[in-house]
């Protein structure tokens, strides 16, 4: 299948992602992604009135996140957009690209922004009150630590679930160490020659905006908080989980950020990309769900099913992409799918630069985009899981006209 929907070359893009409780930490992530798609937008001289539907996803609430998508293109300068606020843990950004794309393929809309922002940091911590309770007592929830620690359905943390298929697939803590050192020199990749890979989508420098967005509170580099691992290093740290095989060393972290990708007809999308001689088309989309407390098996199925719908295989991918909050993840995908573990997430991905739900998966497909750009076209994949042991892929196609 191949998507009427198409993504203008340029028309996308990252902040930084900053490690929890970084520079990011104190700022709404609504209105922070509001300041920073107004300067995108204006950098790429794209009038706010030429989009007629949006699309915000958010994990972690907000003050006044109540209001979602109406309050953020208000926010931007487009009062007249409106659309929905999707959740979908990890999976947010792949969710948002289907439900852009499906909204132009009905003739509804003929330009989507489609963002996604999420702060991990500083998470709210929810009371929720109940008057039937003995002495009126309600309960309570830290909003982000409490859900990655417990999976209402089964009890189990989030690293239970690394821990269940490393244990079922024979993956121990050596194999999984010396796929961190390799995702980290892909990641250094990235910031060769003056970060030139980041620069094709992300601003750099980047300045950081004071509280009320009047002035710039600090400017930083690049991701903020990325830790560099040596193979001394990760040696010396013991398993989680007793009698388990992830260390703190073989998953990612929390982190804020937010990113946009544009969605638009043909016509438009050679209008507004910045190189009209490329053309990025969507090809398919597959959602999973796997058995309970495996959830980064539930990538092998989502891929198979893009790739289906997409009318591919996976030998045809000249590009993978994954969301990998734990090492295993890849491990498991290229084992059970035969793809090359050490050819995939060229120039970074999640495992290193971080994890702040929401744009995680936004961010990695545009840098599918550019890695499937600057090789001149191809087919990529990108695939990744979610909370509650789902996952969600998509395949692109990058050529010319």
């Amino acid at each position: 299948m191949k998507y009427h929907a198409q993504i203008p070359y340029g028309g996308y893009w990252s902040t930084p992602f900053a490690r929890w409780q970084g520079g990011f930490a104190n700022l709404n992530s609504v209105e922070f992604a509001a300041h920073i798609t107004r300067r995108e937008l204006e950098k790429r001289s794209i009038e706010m009135d030429r989009f007629d539907y949006g699309i915000l996803g958010i994990t972690v609430p907000q003050h006044h996140s109540f209001y979602g998508l109406p309050w953020f293109m208000g926010l931007i300068g487009a009062p007249h957009v409106g659309g929905p606020t999707i959740s979908q843990a990890c999976a947010t950004g792949t969710r948002l690209l289907l439900a852009a794309a499906q909204e132009i393929e009905s003739g509804l809309a003929t330009m989507a922004l489609t963002v996604a922002c999420d702060r991990t940091s500083n998470g709210p911590h929810v009371y929720y009150p109940n008057a039937r309770a003995p002495g009126g007592t309600g309960t309570s929830e830290n909003w982000v630590m409490d859900n990655f620690n417990c999976d209402p359905l089964g009890g189990h943390a989030m690293v239970d679930t690394a821990e269940n298929v490393a244990r079922k697939h024979g993956i121990g803590t050596g194999e999984q160490h010396e796929l961190v050192l390799h995702r980290q020199a892909q990641y250094q990749d990235a910031l060769a020659d003056e970060k030139a890979f980041q620069k094709r989508y992300m601003t750099l420098p980047f300045e950081i905006p004071s509280a009320n967005y009047r002035k710039t509170a600090e400017t930083i580099d690049g991701d903020q908080g990325v830790m560099v691992s040596t193979a001394e290093g990760l040696e010396k740290l013991r398993p989680i989980m007793e009698n388990g095989s992830v260390t703190f060393g073989g998953q990612t972290y929390p982190a804020d950020g937010s990113a946009a990708i544009i969605v638009t007809t043909a016509e438009r999308a050679r209008e507004l990309s910045t190189d009209p001689d490329i053309v990025i088309e969507i090809l398919g989309f597959g959602l999973a769900r796997t058995e309970l407390a495996y959830m980064p098996e539930a990538t092998i199925p989502a891929a198979r099913d893009a790739l289906g719908q997409a009318g591919c295989r996976l030998t045809d991918m000249d590009a993978i992409k994954s969301h990998n909050p734990f090492a295993v993840n890849d491990i498991v995908f290229a084992r059970e799918t035969g793809c090359d573990l050490l050819a995939m997430n060229n120039f970074g991905s999640p495992l290193i630069w971080g994890h702040p739900q929401g744009p995680t998966a936004l961010r990695a497909i545009v840098e599918l985009i550019e890695e499937l750009a600057a090789r001149g076209g191809g087919l990529g994949l990108f695939e990744g899981c979610a909370a509650g042991d789902t996952a969600m892929a998509v395949v692109i196609r990058v050529g010319g006209r």
